[in-house]
């Protein structure tokens, strides 16, 4: 299972969205998100018939956080243009992980990522990963 990692810290379990209709399918019909998702590649994302508020942080080709935002059902962004990642998770967990801007991610146990396996001495505690 992939994790999102900042500082060495595990932040949440991650869904990694790499096919163009994995992406266009994102968190569409669901009604939360246990962790995140990472878009890739993207620079821009929309909220059109989703049923919760999100958190998205757009992240340049090294992961380091370039803008975070939290977005309403049924919005839109502009295009950020440095940005190759996005991180969506429900609104209000980057505050809670105290994720800043020029923070830099890591995606861990992703196939042709980093080849890192799962920590096993960070699991996430109980919440963490949870937005609910």
């Amino acid at each position: 299972m992939p994790w999102l990692v900042r500082d060495a810290k595990v932040l949440a379990t991650l869904e990694v969205a790499a096919s163009l209709r994995d992406r266009t399918r994102g968190l569409l019909g669901r009604d939360g998100i246990d962790g995140a998702i990472a878009l890739q590649p993207a620079r821009s994302v929309h909220t059109f018939r989703m049923r919760f508020p999100i958190d998205v942080a757009f992240c340049d080709p090294e992961l380091r956080v370039l803008k975070i935002v939290t977005l309403a059902p049924n919005r839109v962004t502009m295009p950020v243009r440095k940005a190759r990642t996005v991180i969506e998770c429900e609104a209000g967990m980057m505050a809670k992980w105290g994720v800043r801007v020029g923070d830099r991610f890591e995606l861990r146990g992703v196939d042709g990522g980093d080849g890192a396996t799962s920590p096993t001495d960070e699991r996430p505690a109980s919440g963490d990963a949870a937005g609910r």
